[in-house]
């Protein structure tokens, strides 16, 4: 498969100040290494606060990376202008109810990229508007109707109409059901593997809910405090997977045809990324950590066909 989108030890880091104190640095990513090829979906994965959605918004250019190397289609992001940028990768986000504005019309939502990037009439991207509706499962009368009068499976489909205009290669889905009843989500991922056949796109899903994940991904990204802990085909993952904090969180989740893991619990509480520990950020909580884990940041290795970055594993 040809590779479309190519990340090479990224970090995002901020700078918090407060009055009379010395600022200190939140790393949100570290060094961060990852491929997506075309027509693949790549799984992230991982508590709140790990660093997901931050690299959502890295990788949109809604934030600058502090450092590191992303290439989209053979270009560093850098190099590539806004138009051609936007015509590349594109983003739903989370929540429907905030992610459009109350007081344009469904038909002026989904019509500003074109409004953007694109030298088209009114009545040419009404047409186009029109017919993504279709695609995404909304009737043409919706057209006149504000977010408000939608529901919210409606209002998500509303912001995929909307990141599909510009016909991306790489869609982003940041949490993209989580805010949706257990019954609209199937029919919302439905329609994204559809609308993924129909117009060629590869997805990064960014999600903590495991089932949709294992339903949605190819390969998959296990992130703990802005660092990947485990990275490898969804079957390897689901599996069996290597890295103690990837066992934990199979293990909270509802279990299907899976071969019952050794059962381990997360002690204490998530550390704060302003205060890393000082070796495996993970060392805290990990019921088989040693000695060399609490002083040493293990690197990612390859072990059995995937990334793993621990010392026990």
């Amino acid at each position: 498969m040809n590779e479309l989108l190519s990340v090479e030890n990224l970090h995002k880091h901020y700078e918090i100040k407060k009055l009379f104190h010395s600022s200190r640095q939140l790393k949100a990513i570290n060094d961060i290494s990852f491929h997506l090829s075309k027509n693949e979906n790549l799984g992230i994965v991982g508590e709140s606060g790990c660093g997901k959605s931050t690299l959502a918004k890295v990788l949109t250019k809604l934030e600058n990376k502090t450092s590191g190397e992303i290439e989209i289609n053979g270009k560093k992001i850098d190099l590539v202008d806004k138009n051609e940028f936007h015509s590349l990768i594109q983003m739903v986000f989370q929540d429907p109810y905030q992610s459009l504005n109350p007081r344009k019309k469904a038909l002026d939502i989904i019509a500003d990229p074109l409004v953007i990037n694109t030298q088209l009439s009114g009545d040419e991207r009404k047409n186009k508007v029109i017919e993504m509706m279709k695609k995404v499962g909304l009737r043409e009368e919706f057209a006149s109707r504000y977010p408000h009068h939608f529901s919210g499976g409606q209002r998500q489909r509303l912001g995929i109409a909307r990141a599909l205009m510009l016909h991306p290669k790489i869609l982003i889905l940041d949490e993209p059901v989580s805010a949706l009843d257990v019954s609209i989500q199937a029919q919302v991922l439905n329609l994204l593997l559809e609308l993924q056949q129909e117009f060629q796109l590869s997805y990064i899903f960014i999600s903590h809910d495991l089932s949709v994940i294992q339903h949605m991904s190819d390969r998959i990204l296990v992130m703990y405090l802005g660092r990947i802990v485990e990275y490898g085909s969804r079957d390897e993952i689901f599996n069996k997977p290597l890295h103690p904090y990837t066992k934990i969180l199979l293990e909270s989740a509802p279990k299907t045809n899976r071969e019952k893991i050794s059962h381990h619990v997360l002690n204490g509480e998530l550390p704060s990324a302003l205060n890393l520990p000082k070796g495996c950020a993970f060392a805290p909580r990990c019921p088989i950590a040693s000695d060399q884990c609490k002083h040493e940041v293990p690197e990612l290795k390859n072990i059995h066909n995937r990334d793993v970055a621990c010392f026990n594993a």
